[in-house]
């Protein structure tokens, strides 16, 4: 059975990427890198960035994708996932890498353009129609609140709490955060020193059908 820094070391090389670029796409630094693949690292919280950077999960990286009966050297990579987080974890959140990946238990595919985006499913009617209960919104955490404009959906966090709503501007400088449902109360929620910026709403999917996967038969 092969080791993580095994994995990443095979997995690096059939991406043909140098430790340098790795460390410039993952943002962990290349002496990480390093460590990780000479089994000299003391911690191994890089794994998600990694992986990200790598276009495969963080599970499949810790476990490794090579069949070690194939003799080919060919690696089949997978489509880059991103965690579906909940609401509690959204409401203690700080960045992707401080997440219990062990209590995730749904992935959905992730956009290229992205590297440390998460989803969310909707709860509530807040924000109907325009986002409905059982929607996955995308969330990149990675852009500036600075450079949010009126009308951009962001997620907050308020205290322990995390919501989604959509930022107003008004033209004397005032921001405040908006239900889009103009029956939801209380509509207006404002911003101040309790609320902390987590990302910016950039995607949302929504499943007309999506039964659940039961075990085949053997």
């Amino acid at each position: 059975m092969t080791t993580l820094g095994e994995n990443l070391k095979k997995i690096r090389k059939a991406k043909k990427m140098t430790q340098k670029e790795l460390a410039q796409k993952s943002g962990v630094k290349q002496s990480v890198i390093s460590d990780l693949e000479t089994g000299n690292a003391k911690s191994t919280g890089s794994i998600l960035e990694l992986a990200n950077a790598l276009g495969i999960t963080a599970e499949e990286l810790k476990k490794g994708i090579f069949d070690e009966n194939e003799s080919s050297n060919v690696i089949s990579i997978k489509a880059h996932m991103a965690p579906v987080l909940s609401w509690v974890q959204a409401g203690t959140f700080t960045n992707v890498a401080s997440v219990d990946i062990s209590q995730v238990e749904e992935w959905l595919p992730l956009p290229e353009e992205c590297t440390n985006c998460f989803y969310l499913k909707v709860q509530g009617i807040s924000n109907q129609p325009e986002f409905l209960e059982g929607d996955y919104i995308l969330v990149d955490p990675d852009v500036y609140y600075n450079d949010m404009l009126s009308g951009d959906m962001i997620v907050v966090r308020r205290g322990e709490d995390a919501t989604f709503k959509k930022l107003v501007i008004e033209t004397d400088g005032t921001k405040y955060l908006q239900a889009l449902n103009p029956e939801f109360k209380p509509n207006i929620i404002p911003i101040d020193e309790q609320c902390s910026f987590v990302g910016q709403v950039v995607d949302c999917i929504r499943y007309i059908y999506k039964a659940k996967r039961r075990s085949k038969k053997v």
